[in-house]
């Protein structure tokens, strides 16, 4: 596996693989052994302005190709990904520590993806709109934006890049992908050596796998690309905001969550257990969709509790390889030592461990908490690791109050043995998505997936894809003759 690493440890740049000239390196870990899977000479401001000129250099060519032409490199790619499935599931489970069931999911979604991308390049429609002006014309166009920069996290690093990347290329662009510094073979050459193998044209796609502390906002404020995909923590959300705004470019910001998962009085109270442990504990936590608060009706609290707890204590903690595992590592040591520390604060601050998991490098065991002030700054943010606050509520009214008491505004889930009374409970949640009798983590590749508040701007997937990587163009064309003032 280390050769595999080893080989894709370079950056791709108008269609060739080559090493960054930087002055330091990238070191990738597997975050469960602390093997060392490549080291990366990082990317350079000037190799950052070489991926945006190749891209900008082959997408006029690209857009000119007929979407049905598009089309048979998505068709390739996805088989590609079928037949090496085992060795991405390797690397998954090795750069980013995911388990195989983790490692199923993302595989899954990605390639739901790709297959909507097929359809993608064959979606943008043209109009002609009526003018009160006699004999004139108008068409209006839906055209590529020109290049798109794509930032992609460490949680979900495969299905988070192509998810952007693959619509922006079907729509007729050029990318450039700059992947988390922690994840960039999964996240970023991977994606590039896929695409290649499909026969993607030399210089559409780009991979730069570098570090802010290089480039700092040389990403962000180059003058080619016209949007910015950014998936991440709303703070370094709000600072792309802020450049591509000052620049009048377009971002896209799919953020931070604090989500809830609601347990109403008359709820299936196993079917919530079940829905609320995964929904707190894929992938250890480090999920934006995940549910950070458990919120339970307190008719039902005890029984709730019981079950909850005895289904966390059973999750088996630790090599992510082990196919029985379920709780990996996270990340890295920073982010296992932040994860412990919610912890221990919490308790401090009054809150009951039911569970209290142990950290071990970068194993975090999963932790039960409740009776967390209600004046808490906990309650308030994201918690990307595997501890859950258990929150009572007393009625509807008051589970409202709690969920919304948040900056966050991403995910959500209730559970109710009445599917209408969940839909008005959901319609009353300040987020983007909710969902009724199930998870808060769930993606689709035809509904639009965003947040509200601090979780994000803007709308990925289905028709909210064509907005985001396309513009409209207006041509009027006067068939008569215009009659002028003077």
């Amino acid at each position: 596996m280390s050769s595999y690493f080893t080989d894709l440890a370079r950056q791709y740049i108008g269609g060739e693989w080559r090493p960054g000239t930087g002055s330091w390196d990238i070191i990738d870990f597997n975050p469960y052994d602390g093997e060392k899977l490549a080291s990366i000479t990082i990317a350079t401001v000037d190799e950052v302005d070489e991926a945006y000129k190749a891209a900008a250099a082959a997408q006029q060519q690209w857009a000119a190709i007929s979407a049905y032409g598009r089309r048979a490199v998505f068709e390739k790619a996805l088989a590609i990904i079928e037949e090496r499935e085992t060795e991405i599931t390797d690397a998954i489970i090795a750069e980013l520590g995911g388990t195989r069931v983790k490692a199923a999911f993302e595989l899954h979604l990605a390639k739901e993806f790709l297959r909507e991308s097929i359809q993608l390049t064959l979606r943008p429609e043209g109009k002609i709109l009526p003018s009160p002006v006699d004999g004139k014309e108008n068409r209006l166009y839906r055209v590529p934006v020109g290049v798109v920069g794509v930032i992609s996290p460490f949680n979900f690093p495969f299905l988070l890049s192509i998810k952007s990347v693959a619509p922006a290329l079907a729509l007729g662009n050029g990318v450039v992908l700059k992947p988390h510094q922690d994840t960039p073979v999964v996240g970023g050459s991977l994606v590039a050596k896929i695409f290649e193998d499909a026969g993607l044209p030399g210089g559409l796609l780009n991979v730069v796998l570098t570090d802010i502390a290089e480039i700092g906002d040389a990403f962000l404020e180059h003058p080619i690309p016209k949007v910015i995909s950014f998936t991440g923590s709303d703070k370094v959300g709000r600072h792309v905001a802020t450049v591509c705004a000052s620049l009048f470019k377009r971002s896209v910001l799919e953020l931070g969550g604090n989500s809830a998962l609601v347990v109403l009085d008359d709820a299936d109270v196993d079917y919530a257990v079940d829905a609320a442990v995964f929904s707190r504990y894929v992938h250890q936590g480090q999920v934006c969709m995940a549910a950070n608060r458990v919120l339970v009706d307190r008719s039902l609290q005890a029984e709730f509790t019981e079950k909850f707890v005895a289904k966390v204590k059973s999750l088996k903690v630790g090599d992510p390889r082990d196919p029985g595992t379920v709780i990996g590592p996270v990340i890295n040591s920073s982010q296992a030592e932040a994860v412990s520390g919610v912890v221990e604060q919490a308790i401090a601050e009054g809150a009951t461990a039911l569970v209290h998991g142990r950290t071990t490098d970068n194993l975090v065991e999963p932790s039960v908490l409740t009776d967390v002030p209600s004046d808490s700054g906990l309650l308030q943010q994201e918690i990307f690791g595997p501890v859950a606050f258990l929150i009572p509520f007393d009625g509807e009214e008051e589970a409202v109050r709690i969920v919304n008491d948040t900056p966050y505004g991403l995910s959500g889930a209730v559970h109710t043995g009445d599917i209408e009374r969940g839909v008005n409970f959901a319609k009353q949640i300040d987020t983007g998505m909710f969902h009724v009798n199930d998870g808060t983590v769930h993606d689709e590749p035809l509904v639009p997936f965003g947040g509200e508040k601090h979780s994000g701007v803007g709308r990925l997937n289905g028709e909210t894809t064509l907005e985001a990587f396309t513009t409209l163009k207006w041509i009027s064309v006067q068939h008569g003759r215009s009659g002028f003032p003077f």
